[in-house]
């Protein structure tokens, strides 16, 4: 738990909840942190204070003034951020320990992409 935390770049990353203090903090919030992931994985169910965030515009490129050059980003609170994390962690170690991927998935799997597709 504690690598994800630090793993983050949480100076340009912060959600409504402004929670850049969790990389200080992983020490004495692991352990609880760790419980909540877990329980809420077992039950299948998320906790509803992590599913808010902060939709914000992103210029793609281009003129700035055209509405189309821009997408919106979700900007997630740190602690779903850490979720999202120990949960991806969990499914590449299970689908690659159970040879669960094809051939033909590139995305989203470590030292591989979608060019390599083509």
């Amino acid at each position: 738990m504690k690598k994800i935390i630090h793993f983050f770049p949480w100076k340009n990353l912060c959600g409504y909840d402004e929670i850049k203090i969790l990389n200080i903090s992983a020490p004495y919030i692991s352990s609880p942190l760790c419980r909540i992931i877990n329980t809420s994985l077992n039950s299948g169910v998320f906790p509803t204070r992590l599913k808010y965030s902060i939709i914000t515009p992103l210029c793609k490129k281009g003129d700035k003034n055209k509405v189309t050059n821009y997408r919106p980003i979700s900007l997630l609170t740190s602690f779903s951020k850490t979720f999202e994390k120990v949960t991806y962690n969990r499914l590449i170690t299970h689908f690659t320990a159970n040879n669960i991927f094809t051939n033909s998935q590139f995305g989203f799997i470590m030292k591989s992409s979608t060019i390599k597709a083509a």
